[in-house]
């Protein structure tokens, strides 16, 4: 399949890093401006989103948190910002496609999505006013799906988006999401952070850690586009949506500003980006804590270890694992070489032990 095809048809199903289980299907990238295929239904039910109130009697006005939501003047911060958001437009063997972007700085960076550029022959941003505008792609990393272009400061004046942090963002914040969905430039949506922490599926089928969860509605062409908090500082990229229809839901994902930060040196400097790589499939255990290993890669880390399909992980690096993610985010903490200790339970409760597992490097794809 090719690569605009992937990007159309791409459902991202939450996989594990090196493994996480599947609480729902249907997630899709938010950069592509069609969709060919019917998406997947929800294999189990999507996460709640943040509590909206309920229209109130033959009135149909709205009350509680959704009226104060739909009354929020963003009027002032759009103004201040819009001008750093950008359309960007591929061309590839294929034909091409659409998504966003925001300026990152006055050297002419800006930052996007990996799936928006993937293999694209030619890039161009597109600003708010003025004709389009050459960009290269500098670095991209699928693992994240960030990408990096550059465009030539001379081209057209910058308006720079600050960058916030989302270490500190708490479940009901406001969010502010523009972009262009469906080529529809200079789009604002607005919300709340329905949930942080979430892991989402990178197009390289690994895990992407710390995603921010909204309500703001983020479409087809959203991808690469900023989700803003009040003050209008970056605080996530935003990348996917879950739904059953292709469109939103009310379920966005945006990668958190924060993992950005961390590559965005060797995004600059055109460096692939080493990862840990544990080479295992887990699921959530049906009963009790822990993580039950679906499938182990032949010749990896894992397999290499000792470890086997069936086995449930219960701890691993010191710390006990309660689920799924606990596993991929022990690993991503760590680096290629580094060796940690699983304790596993093989065959029932009474048969449990310690392997000692030296990590790999990621591979470009997951298998």
């Amino acid at each position: 399949m090719n690569a605009d095809a992937r990007r159309s048809n791409f459902l991202a199903a939450l996989l594990g890093a090196l493994a996480v289980a599947v609480p729902f299907g249907g997630l899709a990238l938010a950069g592509v401006f069609d969709s060919d295929s019917e998406p997947a239904p929800a294999s189990a039910p999507a996460p709640a989103p943040a509590a909206s109130s309920e229209r109130s009697g033959s009135s149909g006005e709205r009350s509680g948190s959704t009226a104060a939501r739909a009354a929020t003047d963003v009027s002032e911060l759009y103004e201040r910002v819009s001008k750093g958001v950008v359309s960007v437009e591929t061309t590839t063997a294929a034909g091409g496609g659409t998504g966003s972007g925001f300026v990152l700085d006055e050297d002419g960076y800006i930052l996007t999505n990996e799936h928006v550029v993937e293999d694209a022959e030619s890039v161009r941003v597109r600003f708010s006013e003025g004709a389009p505008v050459t960009a290269r792609v500098v670095g991209a990393d699928a693992s994240s799906d960030l990408a990096l272009l550059k465009i030539d400061p001379d081209d057209h004046a910058l308006t720079p988006l600050p960058l916030g942090s989302s270490k500190t963002l708490k479940v009901g914040q406001p969010a502010i999401a523009i972009g262009s969905p469906f080529r529809l430039a200079g789009t604002v949506t607005t919300g709340v952070i329905s949930a942080v922490g979430r892991p989402i599926r990178s197009p390289n089928n690994f895990t992407i850690e710390n995603a921010i969860q909204t309500d703001a509605a983020i479409n087809p062409g959203n991808s690469g586009g900023p989700l803003l908090d009040a003050s209008g500082r970056v605080i996530g990229i935003n990348a996917q949506i879950a739904s059953t229809s292709g469109a939103n839901d009310g379920v966005g994902f945006a990668i958190a500003v924060d993992t950005a930060k961390d590559i965005l040196p060797a995004l600059k400097e055109g460096r692939k980006i080493k990862r840990p790589y544990l080479g295992v499939t887990t699921g959530d255990a049906r009963t009790g804590t822990g993580a039950v290993v679906a499938a182990v890669v032949p010749g990896g880390p894992a397999d290499d270890a000792g470890l086997r399909a069936g086995d449930r992980i219960v701890a691993i690096a010191g710390r006990s694992v309660t689920q799924s993610a606990d596993v991929s985010s022990a690993v991503s903490a760590r680096k290629p070489g580094d060796e940690v200790e699983i304790r596993i339970r093989r065959r029932g409760a009474d048969d449990e032990r310690t392997l000692r597992v030296t990590l790999g490097t990621r591979p470009e794809r997951a298998t």
